[in-house]
């Protein structure tokens, strides 16, 4: 049997794509060479892949080829990404994936002394939520991962630091009139004043009013930057680091309510018994 890592390509993306036209599209192919191409795979294996010609159903046998034809094609797609990587940079590259607050609070300030040292070392960041995080650093797709966790969380990774989560609302709100109204002495149960704008960290808050809004929330995002956007814009209220909201325009107010007062840890990962390249090994020590 000789089937070419081509053919892999094609059947994954027809079978993604739902139909032999789409397929074609995907990989930039006619339909006529994409179907020659299925059944020339087929003829390989020895048995159909597809349940009718019109291509938008799979055999059981076609599933599991395209798990091992997914998992095929993305480990070829690393490796390239890697070798392109290092021909583009001979000093080596550094790939960081990294939740949104992490990246905007703690790497311009790490980025900015590893230059300084490692001035030709490329560096590739992705910001991304804990969980997306985790699973670049499992898949190889990042040499290095910053992620959230509660203070109660089972320890992972190195701690880099801890800082209190918060209120984030609009200045002159529901929320912050009411906070004012309270003498800065809040409780997190202030929140139901105003729309939950829901994002991971949101979960890290033990209080039942949270977990209520969080049930009902008809709006989340994950990037900070469009959270603080949609507070500004009155869209509702979010939980950020104070990290999150430094240095921001006028028109957003940060308070820490304290019943309980929640904590956010950033940790750094890396694959188990993985040997990171030297540009990695300092980055990973410098944070």
């Amino acid at each position: 049997m000789s089937i070419k890592l081509e053919a892999f390509r094609v059947f994954r993306a027809v079978a993604e794509a739902g139909t032999l036209a789409a397929g074609a599209r995907a990989v930039g192919r006619t339909p006529s060479a994409v179907s020659m191409t299925l059944a020339q795979l087929e003829t390989e294996i020895g048995a159909p892949l597809f349940e009718t010609d019109r291509k938008n159903r799979l055999t059981p046998l076609g599933h599991r080829v395209l798990e091992e034809s997914s998992r095929a094609t993305d480990v070829f797609d690393r490796a390239v990404s890697a070798i392109r990587r290092h021909a583009i940079s001979s000093a080596g590259s550094v790939r960081i994936a990294a939740v949104p607050s992490a990246a905007i609070a703690l790497l311009p300030e790490t980025i900015e002394r590893f230059r300084r040292e490692h001035p030709h070392v490329r560096i590739e960041i992705a910001d991304t939520d804990t969980t997306a995080v985790r699973r670049r650093v499992r898949t190889d797709e990042a040499d290095i991962g910053i992620v959230s966790a509660g203070s109660s969380d089972p320890p992972q990774g190195a701690l880099i630091r801890r800082d209190d989560l918060g209120v984030v609302c609009t200045e002159g709100g529901p929320i912050h009139r009411a906070h004012l109204a309270e003498a800065g002495s809040s409780s997190w149960r202030i929140m139901e004043l105003e729309p939950l704008i829901a994002n991971p960290l949101c979960q890290l808050v033990d209080h039942p009013a949270i977990r209520d809004l969080l049930s009902t929330s008809a709006l989340e995002a994950r990037n900070t930057t469009a959270i603080l956007t949609f507070v500004r814009q009155g869209l509702g209220a979010s939980i950020l680091p104070f990290d999150s909201v430094r240095g921001q325009p006028d028109g957003i107010e940060f308070f820490v309510p304290s019943d309980p007062a929640t904590q956010r840890e950033l940790r750094k990962i890396r694959q188990d018994g993985s040997r990171m390249t030297t540009p990695a090994e300092r980055f990973w020590e410098m944070l």
